[in-house]
């Protein structure tokens, strides 16, 4: 998740880069061709060339839009994941090597998931990690833009209040289930010297100091589950991809940008990406996953700053 934060700074001005140089082309053919003659707008829908557009947004309904071609789709995908999960991966995977070719063994090495940005300087601390947290939630906003282009919305992927009662008892049943057998393999994994010592949290003790890691579960969350399932799976399926290759691939890029806390840690968010994209093909909801996830952090998160050095079986940091 960190690399994210280094990258989502850009996204924006990477958009209105690329509509600034784009040369200004007809989409669908000759502007004859997309009204047709004048007199044949102001008749019934069913008179007119092509579908009715929606008032206020220049776009078909859903059910009359035609897809992108493949090759635009795929290039789609490429895009989103370069901006956001893909690179977390290639920082995630070049860290691991430099920590595999480092002279301590991985236990002896850590990984901090939330540390101070200003040391000494709380204020200015406070700051740049509500600057990062946001920033981090750009490539979901991006998401949310191209699903719009699509005619869909955040609810087409399973993102909305729908069903809150169920969204949450799912959310919390999974949490439990994964985050209990997540903690159990880590402390496998970091006994047996295939991990770091993860040190989710290392803040100054101010105020601000539980808020902020409820945030950064939220964030986490949110970025993970929009992208790697929901947005990930859904494009997917528009490309005739056999559903357990999707979730395979879905679960390997979640593992992949995980790499940089040890072998353990890719191996157990990659079976974890398994059970949340099977489960997503079930209740075709991302919400009882985002939930899931945003407890699991936030579990982990605060009860590591109560708990560290006051139990034996978690790594001092």
């Amino acid at each position: 998740m960190r690399a994210i934060r280094l990258v989502g700074s850009v996204i924006l001005k990477a958009m209105t880069d690329d509509i600034s140089t784009s040369p200004a082309e007809p989409l669908t053919g000759p502007a004859d061709s997309l009204t047709g003659p004048a007199d044949s707008l102001t008749g019934p829908a069913d008179s007119r060339t092509g579908p009715a557009l929606s008032p206020g947004t220049g776009l078909a309904p859903q059910d009359g839009l035609v897809p992108p071609p493949p090759w635009l789709q795929r290039w789609e995908i490429v895009a989103v994941f370069a901006v956001s999960l893909g690179a977390s991966g290639l920082y995630a995977l070049v860290s691991l090597i430099g920590s595999l070719t480092a002279k301590q063994s991985l236990s002896k090495q850590t990984a901090n998931l939330n540390g101070s940005l200003a040391p000494g300087r709380p204020l200015l601390d406070l700051v740049m990690q509500l600057l990062n947290i946001t920033l981090s939630l750009a490539p979901v906003l991006l998401v949310f833009y191209l699903l719009a282009r699509s005619g869909e919305r955040p609810s087409s992927i399973g993102v909305d209040a729908k069903e809150p009662g169920r969204d949450l008892a799912r959310g919390a049943v999974l949490a439990a289930l994964i985050g209990g057998s997540g903690l159990g393999l880590y402390l496998i994994a970091y006994h047996l010297g295939v991990e770091l010592n993860v040190v989710p949290e290392s803040l100054p003790d101010v105020w601000w100091r539980f808020p902020v890691l409820i945030l950064s579960a939220a964030q986490n969350a949110t970025v993970e589950e929009v992208i790697v399932v929901g947005y990930l799976l859904s494009r997917l399926d528009l490309l005739g991809v056999r559903p357990s290759r999707a979730i395979a691939l879905s679960a390997l890029i979640r593992g992949s940008y995980h790499l940089y806390q040890g072998v353990g840690a890719f191996l157990g968010n990659a079976v974890m990406g398994l059970v949340f994209g099977y489960l997503y093909r079930r209740w075709g909801r991302v919400m009882p996953l985002l939930i899931a996830h945003f407890l699991i952090d936030a579990v982990t998160f605060v009860g590591y700053a109560l708990l560290a050095g006051h139990v034996s079986f978690l790594p001092k940091p």
